[in-house]
């Protein structure tokens, strides 16, 4: 009895760290893996007219000096670029010091995936080790915990969308400590480049992301379960 409960425990706890795994993955995904991701953005959103006179080729520079430092491959985000007909700094030092905050969230997150998949490999090993029976527990245990988070996450999102500029003020309250992300547009650049509609944009493409993996996961271990049920079936 204790032994199943364990397993079950066990089972699902993978199930919620493979799904952290892959929200984190989406997230990485999206901001660095798809191809002329900002480009597209920054020309959907015509980012350039509300910055100084400069290139989108030395715009995508700045983005790519910016994402090195969020992924902790860049010491600081000392940026120069040319804009306006004069070389100088992209950031001004309160973008810098609020990209560090965001810095501590990006590199948390990275964090937070290993431990994930740390601890799936614990579950995995110890139901093994205590003689579970894993091709019948994962499966069922992965499609439950799946659909648990999985559902709670497209709540959220249901609701977080029906008054997205709200929902994105708490997130900043509740992630940082200070009003360093509350910025002007008049003389900060980071605001221009990635106005409000970028954060949309990207927070859904996430979501779609998140929602094809998950549903892979709930696929396969569906498919899983019922091939067990059939040989247990044929066994009887």
């Amino acid at each position: 009895m204790i032994k199943s409960i364990l397993h079950t425990f066990l089972g699902v706890l993978t199930a919620f760290a493979l799904m952290f795994t892959l929200l984190i993955t989406s997230v990485e995904a999206v901001c660095y893996w798809v191809p002329g991701y900002y480009q597209h953005e920054y020309t959907k959103y015509n980012v350039l007219d509300n910055l100084p006179p400069m290139t989108m080729g030395d715009l995508l520079i700045v983005t790519e000096e910016m994402m090195d430092y969020l992924r902790g491959n860049r010491e600081d985000l000392h940026v120069w670029t040319t804009m306006g007909g004069e070389n100088r700094e992209f950031f001004t030092e309160r973008e810098i010091a609020h990209m560090e905050d965001v810095q501590g969230l990006f590199l948390a997150a990275i964090f937070l995936r290993r431990l994930c998949l740390m601890i799936i490999f614990f579950c995995i090993g110890t139901i093994y080790f205590t003689k579970g029976k894993l091709r019948l527990i994962l499966p069922k245990m992965l499609f439950f915990g799946t659909m648990l988070f999985f559902g709670t996450a497209a709540i959220l999102g249901f609701i977080i969308s029906t008054d997205f500029s709200k929902y994105f003020i708490v997130f900043h309250h509740i992630f940082f400590d200070n009003d360093l992300w509350i910025l002007d547009p008049s003389v900060d650049m980071l605001i221009n480049i990635v106005p409000e509609p970028f954060f949309m944009d990207t927070a859904f493409f996430i979501l779609i992301l998140y929602g094809v993996l998950a549903l892979m996961v709930l696929g396969i271990s569906f498919v899983l379960m019922r091939k067990n049920r059939l040989t247990m079936h044929k066994n009887d």
